[in-house]
Formats: structure tokens, C-alpha cells, sequence
């Protein structure tokens, strides 16, 4: 019996220890740097400009995505109220537009020109190859029609007068008159469609 109770003393000695478990800290070098990056962050939130740069790209507030406000009857349209909500996210709030992409506005021969043509781009929309200010540009731009004769003549007179443009504005019945005589049902193939309308008489 003496013998049992020694061997079973001897195969307890050879187990191993309980395995025990322990809190482990963070290492040095990985929380500095993760202190490091969160005050870098900081520090750049505080020190960059909360708008940026106005040419890089679509910088409209909320108050221009949400759209111009309906006018009421015997009011006059906001035309660059219309402009941020549909014009700028392409042509920019600059009027420069984004080179290869967009054409501009601002000193295009076609927002100066004819104004009739200014209207028939609005109404019907343009695909296709197009020179502006000496560029070429081929793209799409849809049509307006949605909008009131008010609102495109609002939009196409403030484009009109703005920046370096210096043209008349445009009338509301302009538009009028050309939706009822207008038999183009798509968009203008590009900038050769639009001098054949500038060339054909009212």
C-alpha cells in the first residue's frame, strides 16, 4: 500500500503548473504612435481651411443641394439659386468648369452668343463634340425642360451676366415661344447642330 501512495505522490510532482493567465500591457512604441497619429489629426482639423478650395471640385452647401425655392406669383426667380442647384456640381460656382470634363461659362462664345441657341441648349440638352473657348469637350448635357420658362430664363440670364459675361438677359417668353416651336425631341448633336440652328432665321 506504501508503494501506491509514493507512486501516486511521484506522477503529481511531474504535472505541470496550472496554466495561469495575465494582463499583458500595450507596448510603448505602439501608443506613442497611436498618440502620435490621434494629435496629428487634431492638429489638422484645427490648422486646414473648412472649405477648401472652391476649384477642386463640387463645394455646393446644403442650402444649394436643397434646391431653389418655388417662386410665388409675381416674384422674381433667383437665378443663381437655380445655377447652384443644377448647373454648379458640372460647370462649378466658378463658371470654369473642370478642363476635359465640363466645358466653362465663364467667356464661353455660346453663353454670349445667340440667345436663341442659349435656350434650345437649355431645353433640349447637348451630346456629343463641342469647342468651347478654344477646348474641345465631348460629353453629355442633359435637357431642362423640367424647369419653368421663369427658371431657365432666370438661370440662363444670370449665367449670362456673371464672371466675365457680360450678354443681355433673356426673357421668359423666349422660352416659351421656343418649346411650342421647337420639333426636336433629343439633344443636339453636338456644337455643328447648334451653328445650324444659329443659322436658320426666327
Amino acid at each position: 500500500m506504501t508503494s501506491e501512495i509514493d507512486t501516486s505522490h511521484q506522477a503529481q510532482e511531474r504535472e505541470n503548473a496550472e496554466p495561469e493567465e495575465r494582463i499583458r500591457p500595450v507596448p510603448l512604441a505602439a501608443a506613442a504612435i497611436t498618440l502620435a497619429m490621434v494629435l496629428f489629426g487634431v492638429v489638422y482639423i484645427f490648422i486646414s481651411e473648412p472649405f477648401g478650395n472652391v476649384g477642386l471640385g463640387d463645394r455646393r452647401t446644403v442650402a444649394d443641394l436643397s434646391g431653389p425655392v418655388p417662386a410665388a406669383a409675381g416674384t422674381a426667380v433667383d437665378g443663381k439659386a437655380v445655377f447652384a442647384a443644377q448647373c454648379a456640381a458640372c460647370h462649378q460656382a466658378t463658371g470654369k468648369g473642370l478642363p476635359g470634363v465640363f466645358p466653362p461659362l465663364d467667356g464661353s462664345e455660346w453663353v454670349q452668343g445667340d440667345a436663341r441657341t442659349v435656350a434650345n441648349i437649355l431645353l433640349h440638352g447637348i451630346n456629343g463634340k463641342i469647342s468651347v473657348a478654344g477646348a474641345e469637350y465631348s460629353g453629355a448635357m442633359p435637357s431642362f425642360q423640367q424647369l419653368s420658362d421663369a427658371e431657365l430664363a432666370a438661370v440662363a440670364s444670370h449665367v449670362r451676366s456673371t464672371w466675365s459675361n457680360k450678354a443681355p438677359a433673356l426673357s421668359a417668353t423666349l422660352f416659351e415661344q421656343e418649346r411650342k416651336t421647337s420639333t426636336r425631341t433629343t439633344p443636339f448633336e453636338g456644337g455643328a447642330a447648334l451653328q445650324a440652328l444659329a443659322a436658320k432665321p426666327d
